[in-house]
């Protein structure tokens, strides 16, 4: 069941008839789409997309921090986004890219980690790192773009729990509080303006996609999202995976939801449930009518393989 559940998992997160090998050229509407856009005061966010066409499909939300030493990039988009990505900064500052910050392993955040030039730091957690570095890769991680020589755009620099970057109006503050989407997601606050990056532990208004192969669970993705939100105060902006930029409520929904649907999971099981049966019985849409429902049956199979794994 696990292939099964990953390959279904590629084709909700986005436009993965784009081959994960190979760098192609962004579509012009692609690159229309990606637009730079000012957060607050020093951060910017070039525009992912979380569409499942491949011709506007361009990868996540991509942070832009401008600091006095120069420009720290949050996530690196699909392979060939590189100079579409050095275009936006070059629109806002005409300072050099200095560090790339991976949220976790996937190519749609990490695809043009090699493009943006010589930089001071790439910066991920550990286990998005020994994802990156895997000897054969389920398609949706990115680690055969890190072979040979291309291994030195790796995370150069790796944390377990919490990391800080800079000081003062320059500081970031990097946190992991468990698996989720993944099991080396990070968590990116900007002190200085309040404002939370979340990569894909947070990518839209819908079920996440539960990555099992690099250690994602839904099991504990609630917990994870409520660790958070327990243990990070004074942020009122928050930059979703692959959405627009939305507010700390938001955030509070997303757990809430994922909570709500692991204990629907759970309930099915009880009940003596097939995954067929609970993928035809769980409804989250009277409680969250604004949350897309395509995505549920992927999210209900990955769960029942975590707690009745085959």
């Amino acid at each position: 069941m696990k292939r099964r559940i990953a390959l279904g998992g590629l084709l909700i997160v986005g436009a993965f008839s784009i081959a994960v090998s190979g760098v192609q050229a962004p579509s012009p509407a692609a690159v229309d789409a990606a637009e730079i856009e000012h957060v607050k005061d020093n951060l910017y966010l070039i525009t992912g997309s979380g569409v499942t066409d491949s011709e506007t499909f361009s990868g996540g939300n991509t942070g832009v921090f401008i600091t006095g030493d120069g420009v720290t990039i949050v996530d690196t988009k699909l392979a060939g986004w590189g100079q579409v990505i050095l275009d936006r900064v070059r629109s806002v500052t005409d300072k050099p890219v200095t560090r790339i910050i991976n949220t976790h392993t996937h190519y749609d955040h990490t695809g043009s980690n090699a493009e943006l030039g010589a930089v001071d730091q790439i910066v991920a957690h550990a286990n998005a790192k020994a994802s990156m570095m895997q000897d054969s890769c389920e398609p949706v991680t990115n680690c055969e773009a890190f072979k040979g020589e291309n291994a030195q755009y790796l995370p150069s620099h790796t944390y377990s729990d919490r990391l800080t970057l800079g000081t003062g109006t320059n500081q970031i503050d990097l946190y992991h509080f468990g698996a989720g989407h993944t099991n080396g997601d990070t968590f990116i606050v900007y002190p200085a303006l309040r404002v939370l990056q979340t990569g894909d532990m947070f990518p839209w208004k819908g079920a996440p996609f539960l990555d099992r192969s690099n250690g994602g669970s839904g099991v504990a993705m609630p917990e994870t999202l409520a660790g958070l939100l327990a243990g990070i105060e004074n942020v009122e902006t928050v930059i979703p995976g692959h959405i627009p930029v939305t507010t700390w409520s938001a955030l509070e929904e997303f757990q809430r939801f994922t909570a709500d649907l692991l204990q629907d999971v759970r309930a099915a099981i009880d009940a003596g449930q097939n995954v067929e049966e609970a993928t035809a019985s769980i409804d989250l849409s009277d409680r969250y009518p604004t949350y897309a429902s395509d995505r549920v049956p992927a999210a209900i199979e990955a769960i029942y393989d975590e707690l009745q794994p085959q």
